[in-house]
């Protein structure tokens, strides 16, 4: 999931994104980089691997537990009077629940770069992403059982197409004469918070499940400081693992922006002394 602020080696189409760069930079590198371990642990951990699956694996379960059980929904403030005959439905983040997208994160590591939206359009339209293990077969399952399966992105109205090309060439299902590819800014208050969205599916289905890999692909209270965030999952214990699935992602998130609440405009020398100071240390002692 992408909110907002937002692969293995570099491939043609990557190179294309990075030529605005200099090879001497990219040679030579930038200064260190808070995401190399992150980047480097999503694309050649098999400990990354295995987590994806078994979190698939789960939801698996779960779906068809959900299936069984008319009352279950996994959306509370969304899913609102009598909604046990709906259809069946699942609801998805794209980047890095379903794709895997650290082809840019280390793009961007090895540039010396930061994100911006346009370097990130012009990645997706590269087609370069891969599935994240366990990702299409579950999906597939879920749709084999006639469960409809909605993507709700913060990727752009203008990056729908390519992603939709991309995922339906992987095999992902696609909504028949649904549609199931809700991206952000594709109606005016769907903006990176995703309850709009949820809202709009949860009036003609019962939503089983949410997987995604960021607090906002679960709720809309999803920006506050570390311990705002806390008190968010501490209210929700009970759904974790069961009705809301999360797929690790350390490379970025609303994790990483709530020591600095958000603000962007700070340099990121500014972010990285609130980041540490947002640590818990032992004293050496």
């Amino acid at each position: 999931m992408r909110a907002g602020v937002i692969g293995f080696c570099f491939s043609s189409a990557l190179i294309a994104v990075s030529a605005a760069v200099s090879p001497v930079a990219a040679e030579e590198g930038a200064k260190p980089d808070d995401n190399l371990n992150a980047v480097l642990w999503d694309q050649t951990a098999v400990e990354a691997k295995a987590n994806a699956a078994a979190m698939f694996a789960l939801a698996r379960i779960r779906l068809d537990q959900a299936l069984a059980d008319a009352s279950w929904t996994a959306a509370p403030a969304e899913q609102t009077g009598d909604f046990k005959n709906f259809p069946p439905a699942i609801v998805l983040d794209v980047d890095d629940t379903l794709l895997n997208t650290s082809n840019y994160q280390a793009w961007n590591v090895k540039a010396g770069t930061r994100f911006t939206p346009e370097t990130w359009t012009k990645y997706v339209k590269a087609q370069v992403d891969t599935p994240i293990p366990g990702a299409i077969e579950f999906t597939q399952y879920a749709a084999s059982k006639g469960v409809k399966v909605f993507y709700v992105t913060n990727r752009t109205k203008e990056e729908e197409e390519p992603t939709v090309q991309l995922m339906t060439k992987l095999g992902f299902p696609a909504g028949g004469n649904v549609d199931t590819f809700l991206s952000a800014k594709e109606q005016p208050d769907w903006k990176s918070a995703k309850g709009t969205r949820r809202a709009v599916i949860a009036k003609d289905y019962r939503i089983l499940l949410l997987v995604g890999d960021n607090l906002g692909d679960f709720t809309d209270a999803y920006k506050g400081t570390p311990e705002e965030r806390e008190k968010v999952f501490a209210e929700n214990a009970a759904r974790w693992g069961h009705d809301w699935i999360v797929i690790a992602n350390p490379t970025y998130g609303s994790f990483e922006s709530a020591p600095y609440k958000s603000n962007y405009e700070l340099s990121a020398d500014e972010q990285r002394k609130l980041k540490i100071e947002a640590l818990k240390s032992w004293d050496g002692q």
